[in-house]
């Protein structure tokens, strides 16, 4: 195992600020797909892959190693980018059934110390330590036992973040990848945030990292200047989280048995679809995979919603919502053609089509990862 890179200053149970009553850590698998394809491939171990579909069938990249990385290739890259970047880039398939049993191991291991673990995806997790089975009066003292952990019963490595809040802790976990870990103390949190490019917030994307960068923020400390009102004018209800974050505060609990909010499955399609039958043929199976997921979550759902993405990219949705919710294929199916049906394809062709179910009656209330379908293609207390 290569030495971890540690950032700890440890403070002992009892001298935290009165204020601070929760330690998170937030748990990031190290290039998750990809480390667990150059674990059991010894002949991938040191080189540049990437998970994901082919660059002859206009995949894109789920994953990629670090040494794929350092040619600027990144997951949600298309295949063929990532190609033309590192042509010596090797492709593998994604063995999804591989990925969640790890994850469930990983997962496992979590529990040991506290029942509040809230899984974000297969590779990423928070969990509330402020309470834990152990004991142990140190937040990073239990993140290094997991990470241990981890490694020694899967092989693979893990960076963690530790804080008094999520957001910090997710930020944390980013600062000091791969296998690091991170702790931002409650007298540093204000420091930090203020310091960090807004392009570096979790939850500020691209385009309203632009958007900020033309009002003049560029920095923690220029959002905090902001009022709350000028926030909300300009972001609407994203702006009340930016004021919050902006001041590192966030009172968002770790929520351990979080529902799903909807349950779908997509295709996208190595050649472009034209022909009006195959279109409904495909739509039909991206149906009985919904069904099957429903099945698999003992769930219903009342809204269901079409995605199309045509071959220039253009994306268009339709819902239908229903009075009794539902999970048979047949109703899936009938629904989705239906509003198929209703698109005017004016001659254009289909690159995707997707299906998701909402409004969900669960009667498992645990959270679920939806994945796609791939056709052809330091401190603490």
């Amino acid at each position: 195992m290569s030495k971890a890179r540690l950032l700890v200053v440890e403070l002992p149970l009892g001298q935290e600020s009165a204020a601070i009553t929760r330690k998170i850590i937030h748990v990031d698998m190290d290039a998750f797909y990809a480390s667990v394809e150059q674990r059991d491939n010894p002949s991938y171990r040191g080189k540049p892959l990437v998970v994901g579909g082919s660059p002859n069938q206009r995949g894109v990249v789920a994953a990629a190693s670090y040494e794929a990385r350092k040619f600027g290739i990144h997951s949600a890259m298309p295949s063929v980018t990532a190609f033309a970047k590192c042509p010596g880039l090797i492709f593998v398939r994604p063995r999804f059934d591989v990925y969640r049993e790890i994850s469930t191991s990983i997962n496992a291991i979590f529990k040991r110390y506290t029942d509040l673990v809230e899984g974000v995806a297969l590779d990423e997790a928070y969990l509330d330590v402020t309470e834990n089975k152990q004991n142990i009066p140190y937040a990073s003292t239990i993140a290094r036992h997991i990470k241990t952990a981890i490694f020694q019963e899967t092989q693979l490595t893990a960076t963690a973040g530790v804080s008094i809040n999520k957001f910090l802790a997710k930020m944390a976990s980013g600062q000091n990848k791969p296998n690091g870990l991170t702790v931002i103390l409650p007298e540093q949190a204000i420091g930090f945030v203020e310091q960090l490019s807004i392009e570096k917030f979790h939850g500020i994307g691209e385009v309203t990292a632009a958007k900020m960068h033309s009002l003049g923020i560029h920095t923690g400390a220029d959002l905090k200047q902001r009022s709350l009102t000028e926030l909300t004018h300009h972001f609407g209800k994203a702006g009340h989280y930016y004021y919050k974050i902006a001041k590192a505060e966030d009172d968002r609990p770790v929520e351990a048995n979080r529902v799903r909010k909807s349950i779908g499955a997509e295709t996208s399609f190595a050649q472009d679809l034209s022909d009006a039958d195959q279109m409904l043929q495909e739509l039909e199976q991206i149906a009985l995979s919904c069904e099957q997921r429903l099945e698999q979550n003992e769930t219903r759902g009342r809204t269901l919603t079409l995605k199309v993405k045509f071959s220039d990219y253009q994306q268009l949705t339709r819902s239908k919502t229903m009075l009794a919710p539902i999970s048979e294929l047949s109703t899936i199916f009938e629904i989705a053609k239906a509003l198929f049906e209703s698109i005017d394809l004016e001659n254009r062709s289909i690159r995707l089509l997707g299906i998701s179910l909402s409004n969900l009656d669960n009667a498992k209330q645990t959270q679920v990862i939806q994945l796609p379908l791939f056709q052809n293609g330091n401190i603490i207390f």
